[in-house]
């Protein structure tokens, strides 16, 4: 089987973009291409980034960038309502003892990060633009795009998200499902006194909780029922989220009064889904959101989206040949730690949709922050 190793990156995320990076390091030749013509450098208000993270992003450079734009932080809040600290500990570092147990920033940041990175990689970039076919055989893919253009590769990875048009057109049926609930997120002003995540369980919605981003921002966040979108005008989108967050005390007053415009108000379902079998179709293969995703309760998403590219880089690139075995490996090794992370995310929102009061939230978390702390 003849090896062209070249690679097509469809999307333009914290995926692709890492995988971008890593390929191009190693000196193969990618293309990547991103629907959105802004490159989705604006959108998102915060991300927490966990140990698991941060080591992928410093394999990829950008760690002393990410370090000086977020608030990194070691523990973690388990409050009442009122805003009462009930529990408080320190969190676990999953990335490695050299490494916080936590950075909050502010997610267009990452992204521009990232995306500075890939221009700098010398990667061939196009916005604007999909792949709308691809003829596969044993050598490669051809694919056509949106702007009439076409070309040839020794493999294509789709990393375009929770929609993968790339995932249908392969013949993977696995589509994202509702959970349940939804989240209302805001960035807004740090409050003094604000150093770490605070997670309240219970109140007028199910969780409510905040991450510093900087030493002057933060983003916010309150977890309910998901509700039919229509059924909710964006104009009051901000009204909407004051009016379970003004039942919180401590910060959450300081942080309600900063929730006026609408329009930084995000109000997103949260989705589970997990690709099994296999992540990869002949020589086209998923990564990230495309092959799974979870619910924000152990803020993983984009973690393990890292590590998929970390871990796929490493072996394109450590192999002779880019085969069927390869990339069946490559599933192997990853689903044995996405599954039950994405089970576990999926469980603490479960718990608290079904009201259970004993239910051991820190204990899944501790658990499964602490399976992470090994390599992926």
């Amino acid at each position: 089987m003849r090896n062209d190793r070249t690679v097509l990156v469809i999307g333009g995320g914290a995926a692709g973009n890492a995988l971008t990076v890593l390929l191009r390091r190693a000196g193969l030749d990618v293309d990547l291409i991103e629907a959105k013509d802004d490159w989705n450098a604006a959108a998102g208000s915060g991300i927490t980034l966990q140990g698991n993270a941060l080591r992928v992003l410093r394999e990829l450079g950008v760690w002393e960038q990410v370090q000086a734009s977020g608030y990194g932080f070691g523990s973690v809040g388990i409050t009442a309502p009122d805003g009462t600290v009930l529990h408080a500990q320190d969190d676990i570092r999953s990335g490695g003892d050299d490494l916080p147990a936590t950075v909050g920033m502010q997610r267009p940041q990452l992204q521009q990060i990232l995306i500075d990175a890939v221009r700098a990689s010398g990667a061939h970039v196009r916005l604007g633009v999909k792949a709308t076919d691809f003829d596969q055989d044993d050598d490669g893919v051809s694919v056509r795009f949106s702007d009439g253009s076409e070309g040839r590769y020794g493999l294509v990875v789709a990393a375009d998200g929770l929609g993968s048009a790339t995932r249908a057109a392969i013949g993977i049926t696995a589509k994202p499902e509702p959970t349940g609930m939804a989240i209302w997120r805001i960035a807004a002003p740090r409050p003094a006194g604000l150093t770490r995540t605070d997670l309240a369980y219970g109140g007028p919605a199910y969780i409510a909780g905040y991450c510093p981003t900087s030493d002057t921002t933060l983003y916010a966040y309150v977890v309910e029922a998901n509700r039919d979108r229509a059924s909710i005008p964006p104009e009051t989108y901000a009204d909407e989220m004051r009016r379970l967050t003004s039942a919180y005390g401590g910060f959450w007053p300081a942080i309600t009064a900063a929730i006026t415009d609408p329009g930084q108000v995000n109000y997103t379902w949260f989705d589970r889904m997990l690709v099994e079998g296999s992540w990869h179709r002949g020589r086209i293969v998923l990564i990230g959101d495309a092959a799974h995703c979870c619910p924000p309760t152990l803020a993983q998403g984009a973690a393990l989206s890292l590590e998929d590219a970390w871990v796929l880089a490493q072996m394109l690139t450590e192999a002779a040949t880019w085969d069927d075995a390869l990339l069946q490996a490559y599933y192997e090794r990853r689903i044995t730690r996405v599954q039950p992370v994405v089970e576990a995310s999926v469980q603490i929102g479960q718990w608290q949709l079904d009201g259970v009061r004993d239910a051991d939230v820190p204990g899944l978390m501790g658990r499964t922050m602490t399976m992470l702390r090994e390599l992926p």
